[in-house]
């Protein structure tokens, strides 16, 4: 599950989140700019060889869908990026998000983050 994805395998990953399961058509016609439905199915393939994906047989169709949640899947790749670049240290992401010349928080984000970090020493405790 730790492989990188490529950006149509991305993409694929996107459309079966958002519906929650779709066969290869339908996968198809919701990548944008796809490819042929050939090259959708090896997508597919590949994608299940790498364990992001599953697929169950209806009506002799396959039906895709994601093999974890979103949210454990952002969870692990938050986690990747953190140790590829930032040596395993939240803070030092946290240090790169908010420092000069990223992109500006809202004043509604940064209290929102000001609350996580609260109810996380809390939870601490």
């Amino acid at each position: 599950m730790e492989q990188d994805l490529s950006r149509r395998e991305r993409q694929i990953m996107e459309v079966l989140y958002r519906t929650g399961k779709a066969t290869a058509a339908e996968v198809q016609a919701a990548v944008p700019d796809g490819p042929g439905y050939s090259a959708i199915r090896a997508l597919l393939r590949i994608l299940e060889e790498k364990g992001h994906i599953r697929h169950e047989e209806k009506g002799g169709k396959y039906i895709y869908k994601p093999a974890v949640s979103r949210d454990r899947a952002k969870r692990s790749a938050m986690q990747r990026l953190v140790d590829t670049f930032f040596e395993g240290s939240v803070e030092k992401a946290v240090v790169a998000f908010l420092s000069p010349g990223s992109r500006k928080l809202s004043e509604e984000e940064l209290q929102r983050l000001e609350q996580l970090v609260e109810q996380t020493r809390k939870d601490k405790k």
